[in-house]
């Protein structure tokens, strides 16, 4: 039986698909075109020679390799990291697999749901409620920012300092949102739980005292100093290997001590692709890239090649060894497209949670 209104979700989802895919487009071009909005001349107009630009990009391999391989490495590196942040022992294999597949999910479908995805995962696979899957992650989300914050503000101690002070005010807005989410996770795993059970005793808003309870559990390794050392501590290896990738990248296309520019570029794509869902995720990777490199003093010819080929390397190094992780895991590829199956059937596992007591 149909719906009334699906037809109404559909067409909703195509317009969003759609201005998705031209905003992106618009975005993605600012790396190989200037755009000429108020003077007469071409709308668009090349900033290098687009076919010397094709030539040469095979020159860029011999930084693009190591890239790809510290890119792929980040697989292990947080899976390693995830059992910080969980309260039972899991087997290493299977949290590289879980991972591995929500990073297949991150970069081959759209919608960016990867870590949704890994939590569902783990919650059908060991018997964990959702809510405190998906909390374990957020803990270790949250320290990798808190590390790569750290990382860029050392940044400012290197050789682009001076060049560093103009992103002075962006930083502190960073840093300000790292420092309150930080106090907002703290919070909440003090709090979560004894005001779920305070609701339960008074048999008042049950969905929400359930909620809680699996939210104060999932974020159970913020309660103390300990826990949280633990979980920055395992942030560092995934983050310094990222930030080292993006380095050696920056190095490559010719900027001066780029290698201490890794962790600036990591940054500004972290905070430009903050939001899951955002449909034009590639055209932010590509304006965020190429304006940051720029910045830093590249050619526009080099920073498109550098947002070019970061993109394809990530991409193409994350989804081979995912892909590898599906193929292992033997879940078929059309249960995790269009967002995935796994992400919608997440939800209604979050609502039937929702419904079921507080454990006392």
């Amino acid at each position: 039986m149909r719906l009334p209104n699906a037809g109404g979700r559909t067409w909703l989802k195509v317009l969003g698909a759609v201005v998705g895919l031209v905003l992106s487009v618009l975005l993605l071009s600012t790396a190989f075109f200037k755009w000429n909005l108020h003077g007469p001349g071409d709308l668009l107009i090349p900033r290098f020679p687009l076919g010397k630009f094709v030539r040469d990009l095979p020159g860029h391999l011999v930084w693009l390799v190591p890239f790809m391989l510290l890119q792929a490495a980040l697989v292990p590196l947080r899976a390693v990291q995830w059992q910080a942040t969980l309260r039972k022992p899991i087997p290493f294999r299977d949290r590289f697999q879980m991972v591995g597949i929500g990073v297949f999910v991150h970069n081959a479908l759209p919608g960016k749901l990867g870590e949704v995805t890994r939590s569902f995962l783990l919650s059908r696979t060991h018997n964990i409620p959702f809510i405190r899957s998906l909390g374990s992650v957020g803990v270790c989300k949250l320290m990798e920012f808190a590390c790569l914050m750290l990382l860029v503000a050392l940044s400012f101690l290197g050789p682009f300092g001076a060049t560093m002070a103009h992103f002075r005010t962006e930083m502190e807005v960073a840093v300000s949102l790292c420092i309150g989410l930080v106090a907002l996770v703290v919070l909440l795993a003090h709090w979560a739980a004894p005001l779920g059970r305070w609701l339960h005793k008074r048999h008042s808003l049950p969905r929400v005292d359930s909620f809680l309870s699996h939210v104060g559990e999932g974020l159970g390794t913020a309660r103390s100093f300990k826990g949280m050392a633990k979980v920055f501590f395992f942030s560092i290896f995934p983050v310094f290997a990222s930030a080292l990738a993006y380095g050696l990248a920056l190095r490559g296309v010719r900027i001066p001590g780029g290698l201490f520019a890794g962790a600036v570029v990591l940054g500004a794509i972290s905070l430009g692709q903050a939001l899951p869902g955002v449909p034009a995720g590639m055209g932010i990777y590509y304006f965020v890239t190429s304006w940051a490199a720029r910045s830093l003093g590249s050619s526009a010819e080099d920073a498109a090649a550098f947002a070019t080929l970061t993109h394809l390397g990530t991409v193409i190094s994350q989804v081979a060894v995912g892909a590898w992780c599906v193929h292992r895991s033997k879940l078929r590829i059309r249960d995790l497209r269009k967002g995935g199956r796994l992400a919608n059937a997440a939800a209604h596992h979050v609502a039937h949670e929702a419904v079921e007591p507080a454990p006392p």
